[in-house]
């Protein structure tokens, strides 16, 4: 497969993706919120693409939190023996570079 109509394809699928999100705000919107707030107006499909532009910029993405960094992550923990994952956690409990843990004294 060439890499122009890989492009095309990956491209084509973003522009339905947009389309069928903002189809799903709009159908979604004009359901709920009309019914619930007197005076409220149904919106169009531009409208209902700004509204997902606007929940972007303020909750941050349409993909949860981790993706495939936290899956990758997870990997790497379970090929760790016992004494690594003990010497990791120490190091993400007092921190890097912040110095040591106090040893016990008795």
């Amino acid at each position: 497969m060439s890499f122009r109509l890989r492009f095309l394809s990956k491209a084509l699928l973003v522009i339905v993706g947009v389309a069928v999100l903002g189809w799903m705000v709009m159908t979604l919107w004009n359901w709920v919120i009309p019914a619930l707030f007197l005076g409220a107006r149904v919106i169009d499909f531009a409208h209902a693409l700004g509204l997902l532009i606007l929940s972007r910029i303020l909750f941050g993405g349409f993909r949860g939190h981790g993706g495939w960094r936290s899956r990758q992550q997870w990997r790497r923990w379970e090929q760790m023996t016992p004494e690594e994952r003990e010497k990791f956690q120490k190091g993400m409990r007092w921190g890097r570079g912040r110095g040591k843990p106090q040893e016990d004294v008795v």
